[in-house]
């Protein structure tokens, strides 16, 4: 028997024993728990942060260099550029491969909205693909059904922490000269076939908002590529699209990622291949506590394809009962999020593209039945186990 299953009172003998159960005793605990983090590492983020005021540079400079060398190496990438967010990173992207209006540029309806919000702002049009029932991401069999004269990109989303299936989506790209830019934001360290997402296609985007598996303490991102040329443009746009002072050579932003910020993802990168692991831990002991308690059927648990590492930015279940099961979990004191309640392609924002309901089915479906349970590196056995057996509650009362 394994840790997880330790947790279990007495030995499982299926749901009927769950029917006797309660969590009704367990202490109340957050969906994401930053305090817990941050009490590991005060002392080196205070004295970090300390010794950015001492020195009194604020925007990139030597701390921002630092941790954009330390990325490179650790994504396997020849560049990475620091600027103020995700969000930042995927319109620097697109804005170095200079898409604009009348552009069209593919992603997935099933994600944050500024994956299409990036493309929207510079005038071009976003084309919703659908996605995969089983991992979330962007379906890379219908790709080429949406790809027009206009088309110039694609924009996979490394969703959950799963990364997408890119062999198909770069053979495609490759095939119709398409550049391929990598939403990461939620995927840091996630695997595909051995390789990092982010450095897969011709730029790779971060974030480190702070629910992230590597979270600032506020807004920051990262763009990554291997191409030189796309870097220089980057690093430029991210500056007023200036080279020197006063001298614009582009139509820039400004984007610059904070010293501060920069100081403190410092301190945090060391350990994240170690709160990678505490996540994926967790998320096997969900996936041994379900087997256990016998109700694997009823759900749809995260699907992990060969080749793939999944780093549990969310663990994600979907049942056709989702409300239902949320409102019992709320009324027990366990924590769960909605990611999304709703597609992109069904938003007020984007209703001039005429999408409408049905279009994208397998996103729309998701919307309705799928959950967040907490995943954190710090929850630990007991709040996992607490976790299952509310769900298993809710489903030995009410099948």
């Amino acid at each position: 028997m394994t840790p997880f299953n330790q947790q279990v009172e007495g030995t499982l003998l299926g749901v009927a024993a769950v029917k006797t159960s309660s969590v009704a005793g367990a202490q109340p605990f957050p969906f994401l728990d930053l305090k817990a983090q941050f009490a590991g590492l005060r002392p080196e983020i205070i004295a970090a942060v300390i010794g950015v005021l001492e020195n009194q540079h604020f925007i990139l400079g030597p701390e921002v260099e630092a941790l954009e060398r330390d990325f490179a190496d650790l994504m396997g990438c020849h560049h990475a550029l620091g600027c103020a967010s995700g969000s930042d990173a995927l319109l620097l992207a697109l804005m170095a491969l200079g898409v604009g209006p009348g552009d069209e540029v593919i992603t997935t309806p099933f994600t944050f909205v500024a994956t299409a919000g990036s493309i929207a702002r510079l005038g071009a049009r976003p084309v919703f693909v659908d996605i995969e029932p089983q991992t979330y991401n962007i379906d890379p069999f219908r790709l080429e059904e949406a790809i027009t004269p206009r088309t110039r990109g694609i924009i996979p989303v490394h969703l959950f922490g799963l990364p997408a299936n890119m062999e198909p989506i770069l053979n495609i790209a490759k095939t119709h000269g398409l550049f391929v830019v990598e939403d990461a934001a939620q995927s840091i360290c996630a695997r595909y076939q051995g390789r990092m997402v982010g450095g897969l296609g011709t730029i790779g985007c971060f974030s480190f908002f702070p629910s992230k598996n590597l979270g600032a303490a506020g807004d920051g991102g990262m763009v990554t590529t291997n191409d030189p040329r796309l870097a220089e443009s980057m690093k430029t746009l991210r500056v007023h699209g200036s080279r020197k002072k006063y001298q614009c050579d582009l139509v820039g932003t400004n984007s610059r990622l904070d010293a501060l910020q920069a100081a403190i993802l410092r301190v945090k990168l060391p350990h994240l291949a170690e709160w990678t692991a505490a996540r994926q831990r967790n998320a096997d002991g969900y996936w041994s506590l379900f087997r256990d308690y016998q109700i694997s059927e009823s759900l749809g648990l995260p699907s992990v394809p060969a080749g793939c590492e999944h780093v549990y930015n969310q663990f994600v279940i979907r049942t056709h009962r989702r409300d239902q099961l949320r409102d019992h979990l709320r009324r027990i004191g366990i924590p769960t999020e909605i990611y999304y309640p709703s597609p992109l392609h069904l938003q007020p924002a984007f209703a001039d593209l005429g999408y409408k309901s049905g279009d994208l089915v397998e996103a729309e479906l998701a919307c309705q039945q799928v959950l967040a349970l907490p995943i954190y590196p710090e929850l630990g056995e007991e709040r996992v186990a607490a976790v299952v057996r509310g769900i298993a509650g809710f489903f030995a009362t009410t099948d």
